[in-house]
């Protein structure tokens, strides 16, 4: 008999159905676990979650469209399947996110943006398909920045989503509202995406894990869109889950990473790799000597973690960090900007024409096509560097961002500011150029200033390896997270 706490829940042991310990606080495969064991119905846990995001939803703005009849229509047929003891998938009744720039039938792919408000998709993309065959519920649909091309989540459609630790301070993007749905317990997991950042950057601004999965591993296909994708995209974007523990983000992951056939970029998982040696290359300072005390901090505590755990860590610059960083900015600001900047211009709000403008004004010349095709040509040998690298290093710990979050208006302010987060975000690119896996893991609390004001905010680390060794990362996350205070859920806080 469980004493009815969350942590005796996650650890496996029969739930107390008279447990006071409130749904929305326990994590998925608790939740999944309550539902499979009778504890609890999944019409239960999806009117728990509604109930949460009807508490701290209107504080934060991360679920910008609910789908409450929606959610509760599934709630009761997974009801059933429990009843007739049908086969159940892994998230079988747990409330998710879907983030807004992702096709659910039904629902608007408005991207954030005013004029796509009615671009209604006639049908799941696989992403959501495959987290739905698992069993999840989608509860509500997730803020972004407008084309989600910002690490700051806001747009005149469906306003700012507020960081519950600091209302200041940036949330992160474009995933923010999927984290901040996380964060609040509105849900334990959710859906977001990732081509310079977007699920890792957020998941460290919220104290979440965050994972972006490796080129190929996740399909996505939305029906609602026209055209072809630019090159970046088809090159570093991908599908990755949120979440408040390794466990859950690994079985969302997993979930997700059923190949589809309007994707021929996926392939499928060909069973568990062998372990390898417990080997960490750590960098920090080293490979950026301009990396903030509190994130030098954070992967110091990362180090000591893995270190107390058996693994042999030694700090290790990995190859041509400059260059790859440079490289994202050289394939996307060309490549993304010559499809998006008519688009922008036609149908973006005020912040986005100003957030691009600075970013293209960030480098210390103009960049081209041709920068982007030359760049795409050394890619290839960069990613033969790292790979070897890997060989003797399978794990690399790293900065999310060099600087952590950022006051959330800081990328429209000048050009200076924007050349500043570009910097700062190089740890984040280099990794989406590569197209590796990034796992972003909490390491707890730290203190630290903002434009002149003292604020105590969650800290993160990044696990790098091979591509397709997403369970390194998982491996090497699970031990740092056992080390680190848990943040749990956070009900939203006043900012300054």
């Amino acid at each position: 008999m469980s004493d009815g706490t969350a942590a005796s829940f996650a650890e496996g042991s029969a739930p107390d159905q008279a447990s006071s310990t409130p749904l929305h606080m326990l994590d998925a495969g608790a939740q999944a676990r309550l539902v499979r064991e009778g504890g609890v119905t999944a019409t239960r846990l999806v009117e728990a979650s509604l109930a949460r995001i009807d508490a701290v939803n209107p504080a934060v703005n991360a679920i910008v469209r609910r789908m409450d009849d929606e959610a509760l229509a599934a709630a009761a047929a997974a009801d059933r399947a429990v009843a007739e003891g049908r086969p159940l998938g892994p998230l079988h009744g747990v409330p998710v996110t879907i983030k807004i720039n992702i096709d659910q039938q039904g629902h608007p792919t408005d991207n954030g943006t005013a004029v796509y408000r009615d671009l209604i998709a006639p049908a799941d993309n696989p992403v959501v398909a495959n987290l739905k065959r698992a069993g999840a519920i989608v509860v509500g649909r997730t803020n972004a920045p407008v084309y989600s091309m910002r690490w700051f989540t806001d747009n005149t459609l469906h306003g700012p989503t507020y960081n519950p630790w600091h209302r200041d301070l940036t949330v992160g993007g474009s995933s923010g509202g999927a984290a901040a749905s996380v964060a609040t317990g509105m849900v334990a997991i959710a859906h977001g995406n990732d081509i310079g950042g977007s699920v890792r950057f957020p998941a460290m601004c919220n104290g979440l894990v965050g994972l972006r999965p490796s080129y190929g591993r996740v399909p996505s296909f939305n029906a609602t869109a026209k055209g072809g994708g630019s090159v970046a995209a088809q090159l570093m974007a991908v599908q990755g889950p949120l979440a408040r523990t390794v466990r859950d983000t690994e079985t969302a992951f997993r979930a997700m990473a059923v190949p589809h056939v309007d994707d021929p970029r996926t392939r499928p998982m060909v069973g568990d790799h062998p372990a390898g040696p417990r080997r960490a290359a750590v960098v920090s300072t080293a490979g950026w000597p301009d990396c903030h005390p509190a994130v030098r901090d954070a992967v110091d505590r990362a180090a000591t973690a893995l270190a107390a755990a058996g693994w042999a860590v030694e700090e290790v610059v990995p190859p041509a960090l400059d260059e790859i960083h440079d490289m994202w900015a050289e394939i996307c600001i060309p490549d993304i900007m010559t499809l998006l900047a008519p688009a922008i211009a036609a149908a973006g709000d005020e912040n986005i024409r100003v957030a691009v403008d600075y970013w293209q004004r960030a480098w210390p010349r103009e960049l081209t096509q041709g920068d982007a095709l030359a760049a795409v040509a050394r890619r290839h040998g960069m990613l033969r560097l790292w790979q070897r690298f890997f060989e003797t290093w399978p794990v690399l710990v790293m900065p999310v961002s060099l600087e952590p979050a950022f006051h959330r208006l800081a990328d429209i302010r000048s050009p200076e500011e924007a050349r500043r987060i570009m910097r700062a975000q190089g740890p984040l690119m280099v990794i989406s150029v590569l197209g590796l896996p990034g796992l972003s893991v909490p390491t707890g609390l730290a203190g630290f200033n903002v434009e002149g004001h003292d604020v105590t905010m969650p800290t993160g680390v990044q696990l790098v390896a091979a591509p397709e060794r997403e369970d390194l990362c998982f491996a090497a996350g699970r031990d740092i997270e056992a080390a680190m205070p848990r943040l749990g859920v956070v009900d939203p806080r006043p900012g300054f």
